[in-house]
């Protein structure tokens, strides 16, 4: 296969520094920019705008399943994060403290969310009394602090953009519908929507959320062979409940707890979406995710008649419901290609003088880099149909990504082999004991992933120590 041809000097390859890549990426397509607080980022228009998108349907599937979003406060006091031990032990490296409001030292520390249960639960202590008030199905769009040691753009930074879902329930067969419900979402919106491939999977419970029961998870694998946990849905049970004092009056009369889940999705899905798709010339948008789905690129445009008709063209796209936009800057025409293709534009159109005499224009993917020359009077429905095209083709060609870097291990040394020389995910049998799980961690620096609803029995023993397993297990270094 060819090399592919590099249009954007300045980013470094993904061959040659993968890290670096990334980081040229987000700055070179203009999505961040670094602030003077280490470890935050100003998330620019362009990059904000896809978020806006991920925000728009995420919370469009949220409400088509009973969701409302409320907001609450982003302080929560000392106290308050204390009533759950097994939460508070879980995040207190990460936490924010407040201790001055204005010259005048606190009576007590507020903590700057690093995420928002507790405050859920006493709200919910104040606000359920009787079955009649359940279900409580709220979200929140918010951002949380986590004082995280080093960051990456998107992927880790110590403020962050994301929603977090907190229902209650008078059962747990109730709560856990509601969790299974939420992760399905998420996995069907990464295919249809980011064209990203996942592994849907329950965590183990050294990896499970702090205080959660159960933790399921959507794993997704980057070009670079690491993982990525790109949603998570929590079932708390009742023990949150339990702690903080959430009880209603059921139908018999008697006093029940109710039933806890919790759920969320961040800003770190715009960094699966470079890793996943994005290539040496930069970004790759999927269609459907795209702020900007087509650019109109007239040629030649000084001369009679091109911008004009350069602009009809735009007006027939947006006609037909695409994200459409021009650029006629007087930039030069092999300027504005790498650039329509650095910021991940997917489609482009071409149209000069000559084009116009024979009444046609070229469609450049983004994506292959495929030239199609089409006629005006079909460019628009053809442009339309090409979309769909792509996003499809992306989500498959990720997916065949996927599948070359998944690995099946049965013995130790296959394991570790597989792991430090075949970057991605290895699919291996599991006992069930923490210890296996730390040993693997600390010889390859390898996670147990998830272990997925699609069970597969590759072995009857566990990779790691030989005793009898039932699970299998994706393993992988991860983000």
């Amino acid at each position: 296969m060819a090399k592919e041809k590099k249009l954007v000097e300045s980013i470094t390859s993904m061959e040659e520094d993968f890290a670096q890549w990334y980081t040229d990426v987000v700055k070179k397509a203009d999505l961040i920019d670094y602030t003077s607080v280490k470890g935050c980022m100003v998330i620019k228009p362009a990059g904000y705008a896809i978020w806006e998108n991920i925000q728009h349907e995420l919370d469009r599937r949220f409400k088509e399943t009973g969701v409302e979003n409320v907001y609450l406060p982003m302080f929560i006091p000392e106290s308050l994060l204390q009533k759950e031990k097994d939460h508070v032990e879980g995040f207190a490296p990460e936490v924010a403290w407040v201790t001055h409001g204005g010259l005048e030292p606190l009576q007590e520390r507020l903590c700057v969310r690093p995420t928002s249960e507790t405050l859920f639960c006493d709200f919910y202590a104040k606000e359920i009394q009787s079955h009649r008030d359940l279900p409580k199905v709220y979200n929140q769009w918010c951002s949380v602090v986590r004082w995280e040691k080093t960051t990456r753009p998107f992927l880790r930074s110590r403020e962050f953009l994301w929603q977090e879902g907190h229902t209650a329930h008078a059962t747990a067969e109730e709560a856990e519908e509601r969790t299974i419900q939420m992760l399905n979402i998420y996995a069907d919106f990464c295919e249809q929507e980011l064209a990203i491939p996942v592994v849907k999977g329950r965590k183990t419970d050294k990896e499970k959320f702090a205080g959660a029961e159960a933790t399921y998870t959507i794993e997704s694998l980057m070009h670079d062979g690491k993982a990525l946990q790109s949603g998570t849905s929590h079932n708390f049970g009742d023990g949150f409940a339990k702690a903080f004092g959430i009880q209603y009056t059921d139908k018999d009369n008697t006093l029940k707890y109710v039933h806890q889940t919790s759920w969320g999705m961040t800003t770190r899905m715009i960094g699966a979406i470079i890793m996943v798709h994005g290539d040496n010339s930069g970004l790759k948008l999927p269609p459907r995710i795209a702020p900007v789905q087509v650019m109109v690129i007239p040629i030649q445009q000084r001369k009679e008649g091109v911008v004009e008709k350069a602009g009809e063209v735009l007006e027939s796209l947006k006609a037909q419901g695409i994200r459409a936009r021009m650029d006629d800057s007087d930039k030069s025409p092999g300027w504005r290609f790498s650039e329509q293709e650095m910021r991940g534009i997917p489609m482009r159109v071409e149209i000069g003088p000559k084009d116009i005499e024979q009444n046609q224009a070229v469609l450049v993917r983004r994506d292959t880099r495929e030239k199609i020359v089409v006629s005006l009077d079909e460019l628009a429905v053809r442009a339309k149909e090409l979309l769909e095209e792509i996003q499809k083709d992306m989500l498959e060609t990720a997916r065949a990504h996927r599948d070359a870097h998944t690995y099946t291990a049965v013995t130790y040394e296959e394991f570790v082999k597989t792991i430090n020389e075949k970057p991605g995910f290895v699919k291996a049998m599991w006992c069930g004991c923490q210890e296996c799980e730390d040993k693997i961690k600390e010889d390859t620096a390898a996670t147990s992933r998830c272990i997925p609803f699609e069970q597969e029995q590759l072995s009857d023993t566990c990779v790691c120590c030989g005793k009898p397993a039932k699970k299998m297990v994706y393993w992988g270094r991860a983000y």
